[in-house]
């Protein structure tokens, strides 16, 4: 038989386990409060902290960046948001002085923007002029002149389509030239952009007239994508001006309705009578006395000038090489964009102006107006010629009677000159 020292325990009935069941409530109440103070506290703690320490001691040339810091905002130029200026070039010298210009009288401070450039495709000195016109401004003895970090790449991608207006424009080139833009373009971008970059603008190089802070006024919208009116100046005889960049619309139903009929790898360009989609340009949507900051959803964007937040293309929207939704290149970008729930908007009273290049016909009704002018030119010449002889072989006396029939006519009766006479011109 065991022996058993004290009296049974009931451990449901001892007093210590009440006390300590009675204690349960205020045990949890005090660790939640523990556990929300810690949170707390580790939540106001500085960033920083809580950043990978790299430097030379333990990882050479590595670097951290948080991606939440660079979505965009509407102000960019007070958060010192950098942007990446993206210029496609090809056969550009001719347009690159004038493209530097409207570079250095940007208002955007320019230590945040870095610039981009891609050569491709270049039988002139594009190049050449580009690194010179780089080294100048980048030697400004003004030091707001100088811009950020400056890239050159250069790719050809077989670009055969010539850079004359009619060329570029004609019906017969737009998907194949718009499926190769859109490589060039992403190109430049996979390389261009960088973590820290918040913005991205798309510029062509033959910009004529644009306003200095463009940035700024495309940036305060605040929107994913945005892109302004463009126009372009015509000589007197066709108007004065017109309509450039017609890529800029919003979809239609006849627009739809045109890209089920079409081919799977049919590309729809605008402006065009072959493809009429009766869409709403923002071109055409233009007052000169609008409000410049009034807004046009879009579903299809020019390249002409573009102005995007770097977390467009980070989540993936690039500018299609292939008929996305039966359009390619800025076209389909926007439409991609569309797809992705991403902001895409268009400014109708907001202009900037295209160079006017003349079209095959333009050259050839100056060709006539040159010969026309020629001709004119000629043909004074002979009428002088003309006026002299007959001054010369015809002496005027009008002058000479005016003064003598005073005197001719001063005896004369006037009722008898003012007589009717009735002459018989009969053979009879």
């Amino acid at each position: 038989m065991d022996e058993k020292f004290g009296p049974p325990i009931n451990s449901r009935n001892s007093p210590l386990t009440h006390r300590i069941f009675g204690l349960l409530p205020q045990i949890f109440t005090i660790i939640a409060v523990i556990a929300t103070i810690c949170y707390i506290t580790l939540s106001d703690v500085h960033s920083d902290l809580y950043s990978p320490d790299f430097d030379a001691s333990n990882a050479v040339n590595t670097h951290f960046y948080d991606l939440e810091g660079y979505d965009g905002s509407s102000e960019g130029w007070l958060d010192n948001e950098r942007i990446i200026f993206c210029v496609p070039l090809r056969d550009a010298a001719a347009h690159l002085p004038m493209f530097f210009g409207h570079v250095r009288n940007m208002t955007y401070p320019h230590h945040l923007i870095d610039l981009a450039f891609l050569v491709s495709d270049s039988k002139d000195d594009t190049m050449g002029l580009l690194v010179t016109m780089l080294r100048e401004m980048q030697n400004d003895p003004d030091p707001s002149m100088h811009f950020g970090q400056i890239e050159i790449f250069e790719k050809d991608f077989g670009q055969a389509i010539g850079q004359g207006f009619t060329d570029r424009h004609g019906f017969s080139a737009q998907g194949p030239r718009r499926k190769l833009m859109a490589k060039a373009r992403n190109w430049l971008q996979s390389v261009a952009l960088k973590p820290y970059h918040s913005w991205v603008y798309w510029r062509d190089v033959d910009v004529e007239t644009c306003p200095p802070c463009i940035l700024e006024d495309l940036m305060h919208h605040n929107k994913d994508v945005i892109v302004p009116n463009v126009w372009r100046p015509l000589p007197d005889w066709l108007g004065g001006q017109q309509p450039y960049d017609l890529n800029s619309w919003r979809e239609s139903d006849g627009g739809l309705q045109l890209a089920n009929t079409l081919d799977e790898d049919a590309v729809i360009v605008e402006g065009y009578a072959e493809y009429a989609t009766w869409r709403p340009h923002l071109a055409y949507l233009r007052d000169p006395y609008g409000d410049p900051e009034t807004e046009m959803e879009l579903d299809g964007i020019g390249g002409v000038s573009i102005l995007a937040k770097g977390r467009v293309f980070r989540i993936g929207a690039h500018f299609p090489a292939f008929s996305f939704e039966k359009h390619a290149e800025t076209e389909g970008f926007g439409k991609m964009c569309r797809r992705m729930g991403l902001s895409v908007f268009g400014l109708p009273h907001y202009v900037i102006w295209h160079i006017y290049e003349p079209s095959t016909d333009d050259l050839k009704h100056m060709e006539w107006m040159a010969r026309e002018e020629v001709r004119m030119q000629k043909q004074e010449e002979v009428m002088k010629i003309y006026r002299k002889v007959w001054d010369t072989g015809f002496q005027s006396v009008k002058d000479t009677w005016e003064d003598e029939k005073v005197r001719i006519l001063k005896n004369s009766d006037p009722f008898k000159l003012s007589r009717h006479v009735i002459v018989d011109w009969s053979d009879q």
